[in-house]
């Protein structure tokens, strides 16, 4: 299988770092912002647009923000490669965009993946909304340093923050206008199950707490269910977590076996 990547940050990196050598997955190349030469075991890096999507690739990986999806999801679709998605919030926060991407794999007979990424539990969401979904709800918790840089500095005062504090209650398409760049999992979870405008979001900031929780909450005619996971920040990029590299690896190889388990 033949992998095109968007973006060499925190996803970027261990995605290839734990891709290196195996045998049914090469990197023929990286889309990257700024040019740069590439360091001994790294893929070949390319800032130009035209002869990256030249490449015929069979997956293109998005790994760069909600920005790549808006410059290149439509063209990797058209182009008849498969979209694997991490920035799905931008789907919360460019209306149309989703749709726009949808119609271009539609047309080119590629397809627009969603990603599990940061968030488990999506297999038994979507099973769920087979028969119909009443409600989701959302809830992410993480320290308040993760949440610097976002509109909550001028709200809140995260420095002295004592006590868990909720920052915003709404709708993940709500949530996006504020909270562009941290609604990815709750974007996920909308998509696969009652959409951006039904499904509930929490947003908590927590200093009791150096980890990521997030918590899924669902609830229809096939009964209830309730996830949890608590999980470790990244290294290099505080704002997200480990398992999100992780996870997409796990689709990468699943992609490329003969055998697809949890699917």
């Amino acid at each position: 299988m033949r992998l095109g990547m968007i973006g060499y940050g925190a996803i970027g990196k261990a995605v290839c770092e734990a891709l290196a050598g195996d045998p049914n997955i090469s990197i023929p190349a990286v889309l990257v912002r700024r040019s740069r030469e590439a360091k001994e075991g790294e893929p070949f890096m390319m800032t130009e647009p035209e002869r990256f999507f030249g490449q015929a690739f069979d997956v293109v990986l998005e790994g760069a923000g909600h920005q790549a999806i808006r410059d290149y999801g439509e063209k990797a679709l058209a182009s008849g490669s498969d979209l694997i998605v991490t920035s799905t919030g931008v789907f919360a926060a460019d209306e149309g965009l989703y749709e726009r991407c949808v119609e271009a794999a539609e047309r080119a007979g590629s397809r627009l993946i969603i990603a599990s990424a940061g968030i488990g539990a999506l297999d038994i969401l979507t099973a769920a909304a087979v028969t119909g979904l009443e409600a989701v709800r959302m809830t992410v918790r993480k320290h308040p340093d993760a949440w610097k840089g976002t509109v909550a500095e001028e709200t809140h005062d995260l420095a002295s923050m004592v006590e868990p504090t909720v920052l915003f209650e709404g709708s993940p398409r709500e949530g996006a206008k504020l909270y562009p760049q941290n609604v990815n999992i709750s974007a996920s979870v909308s998509l696969a199950g009652i959409g951006l405008d039904k499904t509930e979001l929490r947003i908590i900031a927590d200093p009791t707490i150096t980890t990521h929780v997030a918590e899924l909450e669902a609830s229809g005619s096939f009964g209830s269910f309730r996830f949890v996971e608590d999980l470790v920040p990244s290294e290099s990029n505080p704002k997200t977590s480990t398992l999100v590299a992780q996870a997409v690896v796990k689709t990468l190889r699943q992609m490329a076996s003969p055998v697809v388990i949890g699917a």
